[in-house]
């Protein structure tokens, strides 16, 4: 490096340069094209694939080669063309090796293709170094390798591959241009141990021009006694080839340049040697070399920001002792069978039109890209548990290896994943246990990855912390953590009474009562004169004290008859009908919307998954050393609600977990497959029949109300108005009681007695007034006709209302409770008439 660095300076400084060709390291590169760009002189490389720097910051750098970026694309595509969801990087440890990787990150990043290992192999390592290597890789999942080496380093690895035995069925092996290039130098120990490669490199189209030169080049090698060299040039002959042609033809279009006009006239050239001049013709050249095309040896020849316009390359199969082409790959349409263009702007990246493969075991099959590394049968872990045996219920069927039958929602989810993978995978299942621990946790499992499992089919819940050590596939449940409380049952037998408090209800009592007095004192004077009236009336009377109530129930009755008795009424039913209405509303909130409530202990505890029976654990309560509360994953909750229903429900919001989900070792291809196979599980036909075989009829996770939402009517039983049946039965027992029994005759009899003894005093005082103002009105008409002119005097000799009200027929009886007394009523009366009338 140090010699080429001097001998640039040295013509730099004493010969009259204006481009410069030929660095071919990555350190020459850097070292040159920094110079060459101080001094305007463009600097052309033919084996660059990649730059440190920008084109805009390092403009006199010039790549007659294509990007590797290219090429990691390309890459890319196949790797995901053939599904292969991880790979191992085998590069050459050195700044070029380490610029290519970059470009495979970005490249395989961009379609999520994840890289395993990358592992750095020195140019100097020795043999068994790189069999450790080998070794290393062997035990991993990964079977798909792509190399970027030089020939020396890549040979000397795919021999000590093939003798590890990793050039079996099963592996893939993918070789970049940097080796695929230098194939056709190879020995046939070499290439034998490569047989079954995929690889690639830029194509170059069969032409005259090409066949013509590639037969002088020969002839020229015969004449020379070179047989011990490449007969064949390869693509890197080729681009130097038409590099040269490109500086001949842009010099050409320069035309004759005068010698005093090479030079700038300023010396400061930006680096501290004073004794390089300026060139003014590299800036002319420059230009005129980023304007030249042409078609040439390698193909077309254009430059795109001072790199080699990226053309199609060539997919090939190391087969036997040659290569076939199997297809190809181009910027604009991705991987095709055969180089044509149909004008369709689709990228492809399918690998179905490549003509067939031959891998590595000479086998047809397209590896997988993983394997099972120990036994080659999956072993599946599944927990024996206690609770909530729907999901994963085991039995043990060999002790001595803990191997187990399972069943259960999740095991059927993973046996329908496993019908859907595009491979076939022989599986078996291991339970887990921990007999010094019946309280076991999930993470304890999880533990036993990949030591003892490779995979763990369980309600696990996918959680950060556990990610870190396993991965997860997508979930197969509902996601979510929520609380679910028991339900404050509002109802009790007296629950008709709650809607109004007491006070009101003690209002509407004293303001009936208080209705009835106004009511009777409004209808004492009036007669009744209507004679399609049912009551006669005495009853009337007596009715009008239940006015308030009865005229609610029976609104058809003439109960009462004066205008004014009309007029209170028709603002006592307004009243009635909005503590109706009230009551009613009342009554509705209390047996529905109450329902949202739920019972806490002052000193509560909250259970969750360790909790073993939670219906008991929630019967019992916090002061019995129970729980008001589980917080768990929906799935379990919907199960727990189902089968007990309106006694509990879901309350606050839920709380974001990603549900359930399968583990797997850090890194195993096994995840990205079993994830798409569940995704099309749990959006198939299936997921419903799956739910409702192990939780019921009627379970359905598609359904966002079926957590929250009971399934079950809440109805109103006898008991929740056992009160108000027992105020109607004992007011209906008392009715019987005193109507139909002697005792209970006798006692009415008396209160009747009590009652008249009462009325009628009042009665009497209220006639007594009325017989006074009458004796006023019968003087004053007597004093007017005394000194009235002619006229007669007339005395009413009519009994005073009030009295002829009173007076019935003796021998009409009435109907009910105090008709034994009526006779008595009536003489008691006509006895006062007569002494009124004396």
């Amino acid at each position: 490096m140090y010699l080429i660095c001097n001998a640039v300076l040295d013509l730099l400084k004493h010969e009259e340069v204006h481009g410069i060709l030929g660095p071919q390291t990555a350190t020459e590169d850097k070292f040159v094209s920094e110079l060459g760009g101080k001094v305007h002189v463009p600097v052309i490389s033919f084996t660059a694939r990649s730059s440190t720097l920008p084109y805009a910051q390092n403009r006199y750098f010039v790549r007659t080669t294509q990007d590797d970026m290219y090429q990691a694309q390309a890459l890319a595509d196949i790797c995901q063309g053939f599904e292969w969801s991880e790979v191992v990087i085998l590069y050459e440890d050195t700044e070029y090796g380490n610029q290519f990787l970059s470009h495979l990150n970005k490249a395989f990043q961009e379609i999520e293709i994840g890289i395993a290992y990358m592992g750095a192999i020195s140019i100097s390592s020795e043999d068994n170094q790189i069999s450790k290597e080998l070794k290393k890789l062997m035990a991993k999942q990964t079977r798909v390798f792509l190399v970027h080496m030089n020939p020396s380093l890549g040979s000397r690895l795919f021999f000590l591959a093939k003798k590890a035995g990793m050039m079996s069925e099963g592996y893939a092996w993918i070789i970049t241009d940097y080796l695929s290039n230098f194939l056709n130098s190879m020995d046939f120990v070499a290439r034998d141990s490569m047989e079954g490669v995929l690889g690639i490199r830029p194509y170059v189209s069969k032409s005259k021009e090409l066949d013509s030169f590639q037969e002088r080049w020969k002839r020229n090698m015969v004449l020379k006694k070179r047989t011990d060299l490449v007969r064949d040039l390869n693509i890197y002959g080729l681009w130097l080839y038409d590099t040269i042609h490109s500086l001949a033809i842009a010099a050409e279009m320069i035309g004759p340049v005068n010698s005093s006009l090479l030079y700038e006239t300023t010396s400061k050239n930006g680096t501290n040697n004073t004794n390089l001049k300026i060139s003014a013709f590299g800036p002319r050249l420059l230009n005129q070399l980023s304007r030249t095309k042409f078609r040439g040896l390698s193909g077309e020849f254009q430059l795109i920001n001072g790199t080699l316009k990226p053309s199609a390359f060539e997919i090939f199969n190391v087969f036997g002792t040659g290569e076939k082409t199997v297809g190809f790959w181009t910027l604009d349409t991705g991987i095709s069978r055969e180089l044509i263009s149909t004008g369709e702007p689709t990228h492809s990246t399918s690998t179905k039109n490549l003509k067939s493969v031959m891998w590595p075991g000479d086998s047809f099959t397209r590896p997988k890209g993983w394997a099972i590394p120990a036994t080659g049968v999956l072993r599946v872990g599944v927990p024996e548990k206690h609770g909530f045996t729907e999901f994963v219920n085991v039995k043990l069927i060999d002790a001595a290896t803990n191997r187990t039958n399972a069943t259960g929602f999740s095991i059927d989810i993973f046996l329908a994943a496993l019908d859907l993978l595009p491979f076939h995978i022989n599986h078996e299942f291991y339970q887990y246990s921990d007999s010094n621990n019946t309280n076991f946790s999930y993470d304890d499992m999880l533990k036993g990855i990949p030591q003892t499992y490779d995979i763990v089919v369980a309600d696990t819940t996918i959680w950060a912390p556990r990610a870190s050590h396993v991965d997860f596939s997508l979930p197969y449940s509902e996601p979510g953590v929520v609380l679910v409380v028991k339900n404050k049952k509002p109802f009790d037998m007296w629950i008709f009474v709650k809607p109004l408090r007491w006070d009101l209800w003690l209002a509407i009592i004293v303001a009936s009562i208080l209705m009835g007095i106004v009511l009777q004192i409004l209808e004492h004077r009036i007669p009744n004169t209507n004679e399609e009236s049912i009551s006669p009336h005495r009853e009337r009377l007596r009715m009008t004290y239940l006015s308030p109530i009865a005229v609610l129930a029976f609104p058809e009755r003439n109960m009462v008859a004066n205008s004014w008795s009309i007029f209170v009424l028709v603002f006592w039913l307004f009243m009635a009908f909005i503590l109706m209405q009230s009551y009613t509303a009342n009554l509705s909130a209390i047996l529905t919307i109450d329902q949202l409530k739920f019972a806490f202990s002052e000193d509560y505890y909250v259970g969750y998954q360790e909790v073993e029976g939670y219906h008991d654990a929630m019967t019992r309560g916090s002061k019995r050393g129970g729980v008001d509360a589980i917080f768990d994953e929906i799935p379990y909750m919907k199960i727990f609600l189902k089968k007990y229903d309106s006694q509990y429900k879901m309350v606050g919001p839920t709380y974001r977990t990603d549900g359930f989900g399968f583990a797997f070792p850090v890194g195993s291809p096994l995840t990205a497959y079993f994830s798409k196979a569940i995704l099309a599980v749990t959006q198939g036909p299936n997921m419903t029949s799956f739910e409702q075989k192990h939780f019921g009829p009627g379970y359905s996770s598609q359904d966002p109300l079926s957590s929250t939402i009971s399934q079950k009517t809440s109805s109103l039983t006898s008991y929740d108005f056992g009160g108000l049946f027992i105020i109607v039965g004992s007011v209906t027992l008392f009715a019987l009681f005193f109507s139909e029994t002697s005792v209970g005759r006798k006692f009415t009899s008396l209160i009747a007695q009590y009652c008249q003894k009462f009325f009628g005093f009042i009665s009497s005082k209220l006639h007594s007034t009325q017989n006074d103002a009458q004796e006023i009105r019968d003087t004053v008409p007597e004093a007017g006709a005394t000194s009235s002119e002619g006229g007669d005097a007339t005395v009413s000799s009519e009994p005073p209302s009030g009295i002829e009200e009173e007076t019935c027929d003796p021998g009409q009886r009435k109907e009910g409770p105090f008709a034994e007394d009526q006779e008595g009523i009536i003489d008691s009366t006509e006895e006062r008439n007569s002494i009124a009338q004396n």
